[in-house]
């Protein structure tokens, strides 16, 4: 069973409280243990200390829970009815469970933090439902617990508990702004991907949970990272709506010198859209959680990279020092972009990645990974520095993601790019069609338009400018003839004169 579909699955269940027969226990809400002093500052120098010693993982738990089946596992799921602070009406948050099992080998210590006390979420496995089809001679041990929890809030009616962020699995973690549904993911920290030595991925293996007081509306979790390579910490102050905002704090002890670590890690799926529809038989329009990279850099030059799925892996580096900003985005936001009733993925948010300091030289990495079904995760975007992490230095580093539609960042003033469309006419060259939207620095004649357009390899067209009768935008389509070349690297833009007055288009095109 593949990563994002068991996820997504164990999700679902856990999200539905399901019928309550009358015959069923009453509601057993989650409970702590004996407090013990806690402090960020106590948390740093834990974290510190584990690094200087060989890494230990949590414990795993009993063979015969990680040998179930996905259809096995998948009949056990928590009772919403037994969240963490059901009934506690000056509390304005609810906590849902994870079970271990299956994929999820060693649990995550969960703690709730109230006046400098630490209690832990005592393990209850009454609080799953398990029906028929759940095996009953599980055994029952000290090294069973939680695999991650959910957080649900009275976002938009009081009294009613709605879910807005999920950490599960690995330091994999997910959030939706209101309105919306899962789609990316983001990560504590990437390691070594797509080396050919393999991926590396710690885990969140201890959260804190700061016990919310009546009326805040900001959220506040604290977790602690491990792995061969690497301890750390980091800090979540989560404000949900629309869009939903996670200010992130962390700091990295290095076991090893880490020289490809990714720092803002997000992870997405793109299976097709118009650039890739005649590799698929499928109904639908398009099919991703995310349709392009957007990156502002130190120069303050906005780039729009169309996602894609090669045949190959393919990774790109967008050097760049002092990032702005980055993230993957979801710009096609009608139903009829995707005609899909389940899925929805007109209602996937976007993740914009926003450093609070300088983080130097480096690049934003685009891994793109080849697949044939929607149930992957091909696609990984993060920020590599250019210098390693060394052991026996603490890094620092701190960022606001914001999860949603497409933020108003406040970058320049070029127009967006709102669809990028490929094809070959018959006995004719490939054809590149870009779509941008309107907007007040576009001239109203369009012979006052310069499009500029570069490629690695080949020949281009010209290019033809026309005026979208349905969006007010501007569409371009240029031709072009790849002769003997397999791959060619794509710069386009639209200029006034000499002043761009779009986004930079970015495109890797092979065969």
């Amino acid at each position: 069973m593949l990563r994002r579909e068991f996820i997504s699955s164990v999700i679902a269940l856990c999200a539905a409280p399901g019928f309550v027969k009358a015959s069923e226990p009453q509601p057993m809400p989650l409970q702590t243990g004996e407090g013990v002093p806690f402090s960020p500052e106590w948390l740093l120098e834990h974290a510190k200390m584990l690094s200087e010693g060989d890494y230990v993982p949590n414990p795993t738990i009993p063979q015969e829970w990680i040998d179930l089946e996905f259809d096995e596992f998948r009949h056990i799921n928590f009772d919403s009815r037994n969240a963490l602070w059901t009934g506690q009406h000056d509390v304005p948050l609810r906590v849902d469970v994870f079970p271990t099992g299956l994929y999820y080998d060693r649990p995550v210590n969960l703690y709730v933090v109230e006046d400098g006390q630490a209690e832990s979420i005592l393990f209850n496995f009454d609080a799953f439902r398990q029906n028929d089809l759940f095996p009953k001679d599980l055994p029952i041990d000290d090294t069973l617990g939680y695999s991650g929890l959910r957080l649900r809030g009275e976002i938009e009616d009081p009294g009613l508990y709605t879910e807005f962020a999920v950490f599960h699995g690995a330091s994999y973690f997910r959030a939706i702004a209101t309105g919306q549904n899962y789609g990316l993911s983001a990560r504590g920290l990437a390691i070594d991907t797509a080396e050919p030595s393999g991926e590396e991925f710690p885990d969140f293996t201890d959260m804190w949970l700061e016990k919310p007081k009546e009326g805040e509306t900001k959220y506040v979790l604290h977790a602690l990272l491990d792995s061969p390579s690497v301890t750390g910490v980091f800090r979540f102050d989560i404000t949900p709506g629309q869009p939903l905002i996670m200010d992130v704090s962390a700091t990295l002890f290095p076991r090893v010198e880490m020289k490809h670590v990714g720092l803002g890690a997000l992870t997405s799926m793109f299976q097709f859209d118009e650039t890739n529809r005649d590799r698929f038989s499928d109904f639908r329009g398009a099919v991703h959680d995310s349709d392009g990279l957007l990156i502002l850099n130190g120069l303050g030059e906005t780039i729009w990279r169309p996602l894609a799925n090669p045949r190959e892996l393919q990774v790109s580096a967008f050097q760049d020092n002092g990032p702005k900003g980055f993230g993957l985005m979801q710009r096609p936001r009608d139903y009829d972009d995707y005609s899909d009733l389940e899925a929805h993925y007109h209602k996937r948010p976007g993740l914009w990645i926003e450093p609070n300091e300088d983080w130097g030289a480096g690049a934003v990495t685009l891994v793109e990974i080849p697949t044939d079904r929607e149930i992957y995760d091909n696609i990984v975007a993060y920020w590599r520095p250019k210098a390693p992490l060394l052991p026996g230095e603490a890094h620092h580093l701190s960022y606001k993601m914001t999860w949603g539609d497409e933020p108003d960042t406040g970058y320049g003033s070029g127009v967006r790019v709102l669809n990028t469309s490929f094809g070959t006419r018959w006995q004719g060259p490939h054809e590149f069609v870009i779509q941008y939207e309107d907007g007040e620095n576009v001239p109203a004649d369009l012979n006052d338009i310069e499009a500029v357009i570069r490629s690695s390899a080949g020949e281009v067209g010209q290019g033809v400018l026309q005026r979208h009768p349905e969006t007010g935008g501007v569409r371009l389509a240029f031709t072009f003839d790849p002769k003997e070349a397999g791959l060619a690297e794509f710069r386009v833009y639209l200029q006034a004169g000499n002043d761009p007055i779009s986004e930079v288009w970015l495109y890797r095109w092979t065969t």
